[in-house]
């Protein structure tokens, strides 16, 4: 399976924007880009132009939610051809993925941490062992941690590896006791962050 194995602080930088929970304190430290010449105060960077405005966008949430260029585009594409606004709809479906249920569920502290949980084959849907982070639930679905995986360190200490969220998604039923997350609906615009500029990433797609 491909993986993006680039600095998530290096990506951080580079988008402007926090992609890990980890590069708040980096991107306090250096909010610039990566680069020796940024580093030193170079030159002015020109205006940037509407498709590199409409790139940045893409390239922030395709690495927020850590997929590679050809599963987004992909995604995109079924977006588009689903009925209602394109760029919602992309939202919903990537707030869908089992890894990013398994991260605002609250089990683990980041999308990372959760999709190489998911991977390793922790938990199960619907009573059934999934190593696939990709896998997008419905309504009804219910995500619990196998039997050994509760005898891990990890999750013994849950409330210190990864303390429960201040929210979970009104969509999401979670059960830190059970290790146990049923899925009670579907996620709406509002359940995304709230500075992503969808539209540029739809017609950056439809140039």
């Amino acid at each position: 399976m491909a993986r993006d194995l680039q600095s998530i602080v290096k990506r951080s930088r580079r988008e402007g924007y926090a992609l890990h929970p980890k590069a708040h304190k980096a991107l306090v430290k250096r909010p610039g880009p990566p680069g020796q010449a940024a580093a030193e105060g170079g030159r002015r960077r020109p205006k940037a132009s509407q498709y590199s405005v409409q790139l940045r966008e893409k390239q922030k949430v395709k690495r927020l939610y850590g997929l590679l260029e050809r599963q987004f585009a992909k995604m995109m594409n079924e977006a588009s051809r689903t009925k209602g606004q394109s760029g919602i709809t992309l939202l919903q479906f990537l707030e869908r993925r089992l890894d990013n249920v398994i991260y605002r569920s609250g089990f683990a502290l980041s999308r990372r941490a959760a999709r190489q949980l998911v991977t390793h084959g922790h938990f199960m849907l619907n009573g059934r062992r999934i190593d696939i982070p990709s896998i997008r639930v419905v309504v009804g679905d219910v995500i619990e941690l196998r039997e050994h995986g509760k005898n891990t360190e990890y999750f013994k200490q849950i409330d210190v590896t990864s303390p429960a969220p201040a929210a979970i998604p009104a969509w999401l039923k979670a059960d830190r006791k059970k290790f146990r997350v049923n899925v009670t609906g579907l996620p709406t615009r509002d359940d995304a962050e709230p500075d992503i500029k969808e539209q540029l990433i739809v017609e950056y797609y439809s140039r």
